[in-house]
């Protein structure tokens, strides 16, 4: 009947955008209150529902299921939980992704919710326990907090022996927030700390409690706020505890994913192994349940919509007994999701991922909104300002009509290349390409690198160190994009103008003889001066493909051959490319009636591709963000779920993947290691990566505050403006060494460059003329620093209250 009566709370349950949290409390689902979101006591478990909005002002939405279990929660909690999440997915049509948490390993995606952190209470409500205090003021805890990227913090014995080094220490009396900086802590660290401080102040005591920072190491500087630590403490006796190195962070990738087959026609869980990576789409049937293996760091599981209702609702608990039987970590993370709701992570162990209704065939299609209605339509550079993310998806910063200059690597030296040759590349060749085009009236750069397959290292690292010395003559502001021979994006072929020719071999140096190659051949693909490039292909039959134009070019004909399958955008296109490569009269020759001398000069007949089009498809797979850090002494990379521009940090280089391209992002203040590291460590994670990726997909260096729409497009509501002004009244602020101190406190409000955040962090008002510049305190006061000595004490309060420092 217990579960009858669940049934009814469900009905109640709405799918609304946001967060909704029950704790298990005697083996019910009570609803958590809203400002004690984030607390999670260490001996219950949770069930968290979130649902979002897939594109912004759209109807398509993504519901995620989490079950959260403490370290001291029983057993009978933890299967009332994973019954409820069952139910409840069934509620909402089978459509959520479900994960199973468990405390201290929740995955990036859970993390993320909780912007300002996680905090881990000791007890449960089972044990009397309750999530908000009648009197919030009623407290004494220390909360110990570690993370930069997430944030947790744990509750801990109120003691000096639970301080270390390294970490942060927050000290709750309720109507004090003490906030205790270790010696060997980082700026990021102390940051995110007093964001989480003020949190607790805002969410759980309404905004009606102190913060107060001490630098540990310089304790004497602070002895009013030392008293209050001392007295609830007691007075430290020897040394603090060395840091403790924090959890290893999740590595890039494990290439090793195994696909398991999960059945009970015999009444009994049979798993059997069906492909190792890459795996591909057609691997799963609808009628049965998949477990996803990825290598014991992570276990997925996935229902086919005509699966048996049994095998269903048992794939939560078959992924916990896979755990057990394969010996893998109780906290191992697990998902659950059912055909056509798998989560961004789970495609991306799949070579291609077709989602229903994508159009095959010629012509990316683009969508609006992520599995929305796909039109074929004609690509419009207009849309690319008004929608964002088609910028990215479309890999276009603009219309193309900005400034090109080409210069070809000769001798080791940059040459500049004749205006009239532009778009002629050759494979024996290395070429900068930099263009120019303004945005809110402000230049801005691509470099493109163009490296030949046949050009030689020397002339290959030339390249790269030319191209470090353009970067520096334009103060690092250009966006660097390394481009494959063959390979290029979608932006490069239009700023050429349908001019693109790509030669196999040779060189475009003047007066440099290339060995005569008696008949050449070009395929021509393109419907459009904007996405049109001839390539050379080998002059022999199997080149071929019924679906494109080639131009064969020998000494005595030039022959246009158009193929079944191609359009009348092409034939014109294919007549432009053949009249610059030559001004000899094209004689047109249609698939199926070719003479003999077009077949003589590709020496002889030969089959070819001539199966009806299928372009290879492009898989729809999300972008994913990744922070590369070297803070624990080795470089790795670490996921960030539902990223946002906040999540960009100064001291980092990020990698962002969007499948067709990958971004390396450089914060301001990354240190030189990562940055040199970021790239080998992107090329590695295109190798090892499970769907067993394009080793040639495009690589491009984007430095903070210099980022095309390409980049910005993937972001939700990009700020152009969060990093414009110089970051001297920015978040450095908060450095500020503390000499002296009474505990008459006043709060100094920092804004960061976005204004998004308002930091409020309590200095000492015998400090605060001593910080302020004459202009700073005149602009500040509304009077000079003479003329305010010479007021009343209650007037300059009054003008302290006005300028929001009292």
């Amino acid at each position: 009947s217990r579960m009858t009566e669940a049934q009814d709370e469900f009905k109640n349950i709405q799918r609304k955008p946001g967060l909704q949290i029950w704790t298990i409390s005697k083996m019910k689902m009570v609803p958590v209150p809203e400002q004690a979101y984030g607390n999670f006591f260490e001996g219950d478990c949770y069930i968290i529902l979130n649902v979002s909005n897939l594109v912004s002002n759209s109807a398509t939405q993504s519901t995620d299921i989490h079950y959260w279990i403490g370290n001291a929660s029983s057993q009978d909690e933890q299967g009332a939980a994973a019954v409820y999440v069952t139910q409840l997915d069934g509620c909402l049509g089978g459509s959520p992704v479900q994960y199973r948490e468990v405390q201290g390993c929740e995955s990036a995606k859970f993390k993320s919710y909780f912007k300002n952190g996680l905090i881990y209470k000791k007890g449960g409500v089972g044990s009397g326990f309750t999530h908000v205090e009648a009197n919030v003021y009623n407290i004494q805890r220390l909360l110990h907090v570690k993370g930069t990227k997430h944030v947790t913090a744990r509750e801990v014995e109120v003691s000096w022996s639970s301080f270390n080094l390294g970490d942060i220490f927050l000290l709750d009396l309720g109507k004090v927030i003490i906030q205790w900086n270790g010696p060997q802590s980082n700026r990021q660290e102390k940051l995110k700390a007093v964001l989480l401080a003020q949190d607790i102040r805002d969410r759980e005591r309404g905004g009606r409690a102190q913060i107060a920072v001490i630098e540990g190491g310089q304790e004497e500087a602070f002895p009013e706020l030392m008293k209050i630590m001392i007295s609830v403490l007691g007075q430290r006796t020897g040394h603090l505890k060395e840091p403790i190195s924090d959890d290893k962070p999740d590595q890039n990738q494990i290439s090793d994913v195994k696909l398991y087959h999960v059945s009970d026609a015999s009444g009994q869980l049979l798993v059997q192994e069906v492909a190792t990576s890459p795996l591909t789409q057609d691997l799963l049937s609808s009628t049965d349940c998949y477990i996803l293996d990825q290598g014991g760091s992570s276990v997925m599981v996935w229902k086919g919509k005509a699966a048996s209702d049994e095998e269903r609702h048992s794939a939560l608990s078959r992924a916990v007994g896979f755990i057990k039987a394969k010996n893998y970590p109780s906290n191992t993370k697990v998902e659950v999701m059912s055909e056509g709701g798998e989560s961004a992570m789970f495609k991306h162990f799949f070579k291609s991922w077709k989602e229903k209704g994508q159009a095959q065939g010629l012509g990316k299609t683009h969508s609006v909104g992520k599995i929305a209605k796909v039109d074929q339509v004609k690509f419009d550079v207009m849309e690319l300002h008004a929608q964002p993310k088609l910028a990215a998806q479309e890999r276009m910063v603009d219309d193309a009509s900005g400034h090109v200059q080409v210069w070809r690597i000769e001798n080791l030296e940059l040459k500049e290349v004749n205006p009239s040759t532009y778009g002629h590349f050759y494979g024996g060749d290395c070429y900068l390409v930099l263009y120019t085009y303004n945005r809110a009236n402000k230049p801005q750069y691509i470099l493109y690198m163009w490296q030949g397959r046949h050009a030689t290292q020397d002339e290959v690292t030339a390249c790269a160190y030319q191209a470090v010395n353009l970067d520096n003559k334009y103060n690092g502001a250009p966006t660097q994009v390394r481009v494959v021979m063959g390979k290029e994006p979608r932006h490069f072929l239009a700023i050429f103008k349908g001019r693109l020719i790509i030669f196999e071999g040779g060189t475009g140096r003047p007066g440099v003889v290339n060995p005569d190659p008696g008949a050449r051949l070009f395929q021509v693909r393109g419907t459009h001066e904007m996405n049109t490039k001839a390539t050379e292909l080998p002059a022999r039959a199997a080149s071929l493909n019924t679906n494109d134009v080639f131009l064969l070019k020998t000494h005595q004909n030039v022959f246009l051959w158009y193929g079944k399958g191609c359009s009348g955008d092409e034939r014109e296109m294919g007549k432009a490319v053949a009249d610059l490569l030559s001004e000899l009269d094209k004689q047109i020759v249609m698939e199926g009636q070719e003479p003999a001398a077009f077949w003589v000069a590709l020496g002889g007949k030969a089959p070819y591709a001539s199966d009806k089009r299928l372009e290879k498809e492009v898989a729809l797979h999300e972008p994913r963000l990744f922070e590369c850090s070297n803070q624990t002494g080795r470089f790795l990379m670490t996921e960030v779920a539902d990223f946002t521009q906040d999540d960009l940090d100064e001291d980092d280089v990020m990698l962002l993947d969007t499948w067709e391209e990958i971004f390396l992002w450089i914060g301001n203040s990354a240190n030189q290691y990562e940055t040199q590291e970021s790239y080998s460590g992107a090329v590695d994670y295109l190798k090892t990566h499970p769907a067993g990726r394009d080793p040639g997909t495009p690589i491009t260096t984007v430095k903070q505050g210099y980022e095309p729409p390409t980049f910005t497009g993937w972001f939700n509501a990009w700020d152009a403006h969060k990093w414009s002004v110089s970051p001297a009244g920015g978040s450095n602020a908060i450095n500020i060494t503390i000499k002296q101190a009474s505990f008459h406190t006043i709060e100094l409000v920092l804004k960061n460059q976005s204004s998004k955040y308002i930091l409020k962090v309590i200095i000492w008002s015998s400090l605060f003329q001593e910080y302020l510049t004459d202009a700073e305190f005149e602009n500040l006061l509304g009077c000079t620093r003479d003329n305010f000595q010479r007021l009343p004490k209650w007037r300059q309060n009054d003008l302290k209250k006005k300028a929001g420092l009292f």
